[in-house]
This record gives C-alpha cells, structure tokens and sequence, in this order.
C-alpha cells in the first residue's frame, strides 16, 4: 500500500504543490516503508520550507534516529522544541524533549 502512496505523492515533486506538506506526507510514508534515510531528506526539506512546521520537526528527529544520526536527531529535536514552545505546541515540545532526553542519555550525555 505505502509505495503506490509514494508514487503518488512523489509524482508532484518540483511542481507547484511541492511544499511542507508534500513533503511531510512523503516523510511518513517512507518512514512507514523502512527506509528513514529517505524519510529524513524530505522532512529536512519539508521544514526548510517552513521551519515553523513543529510536526515535521518531530518526525525529522525520530528518522534521523531510526537511520542511526543521533546527533542530528537530537539537534533536530532542539530545534523543533524551540519552535513548538514558539507555536503554543505544548505537548510537540514535551513529546520531543522525551526523545531528545533519551537520545542524550544513548549520546553519553
């Protein structure tokens, strides 16, 4: 199911509907399929479109956990918190601090 999704979702890649969402939705599904490399680069390109997206900040972080990128995982889950404290996002910032704590912890501090 997920890679006609993807297939879907990939054929409006570079076209006018190629913004933060698109680019979330691509995230989700290729998390979904196994693959958190690919998950990863269209998260980071979905909140270089809006970097003010404290969802795809959170699901940034837990590819880049998945692929094995702790340090940027947990530099992505910084960044996220500061923007979901920014938005009013209380429960994203607490939901990412979580993460973030135990990726410190796996990190050695």
């Amino acid at each position: 199911m997920t890679a006609p999704v993807i297939a879907n979702l990939e054929r409006l890649l570079d076209g006018p509907r190629d913004n933060a969402l698109l680019r979330f939705s691509l995230g989700t599904e290729y998390l979904k399929a196994g693959d958190p490399a690919a998950a990863a680069a269209h998260l980071r390109a979905a909140v270089t479109k809006d970097p003010e997206y404290s969802a795809a900040w959170k699901l940034l972080g837990r590819a880049l956990a998945d692929a094995g990128r702790a340090r940027e995982a947990l530099d992505a889950y910084r960044a996220g918190i500061a923007v979901a404290e920014r938005r009013g996002d209380k429960q994203a910032a607490k939901e990412m601090a979580v993460f973030a704590r135990r990726l410190e912890k796996g990190l050695g501090g």
